[in-house]
């Protein structure tokens, strides 16, 4: 899967179709850990109770996801990178789980130099 974002091309896989990589520039990433407040695990209380989706927690996993990929498309545009390549996402929990746990979600991969063949 490859996809353009603002002049820059990512890809989960090692290449972007119709390109050829011309320099390597290195690992990048972007991180964040973010923490429901305690209007928000009142309500994801309420909906786990239910059954079905979690929406809180939805919306802070997709928001979280955004925020690495822009922190790790900005690392990238500072190395003169004009794609990144070979993307992984990973997520965890931290904290000890007593209403002090949060989640964080790190992306990364190889920033490159494409030109279009």
């Amino acid at each position: 899967m490859s996809q353009q974002t603002d002049q820059m091309y990512i890809s989960t896989t090692a290449e972007i179709t119709g390109a050829t990589v011309v320099q390597h520039l290195g690992l990048v990433y972007g991180a964040t850990v973010r923490a429901r407040g305690v209007g928000g695990d009142c309500i994801a209380g309420c909906q786990s109770t239910c059954g079905g989706e979690v929406s809180a927690y939805t919306e802070m996993a997709i928001e979280s996801r955004n925020e690495a990929v822009s922190r790790m498309l900005n690392d990238a545009r500072m190395l003169g990178a004009n794609a990144v390549v070979g993307i992984k996402f990973d997520s965890d929990n931290m904290g000890s789980g007593q209403g002090a746990s949060a989640n964080g979600t790190i992306v990364y991969g190889t920033a490159v130099r494409v030109k279009f063949d």
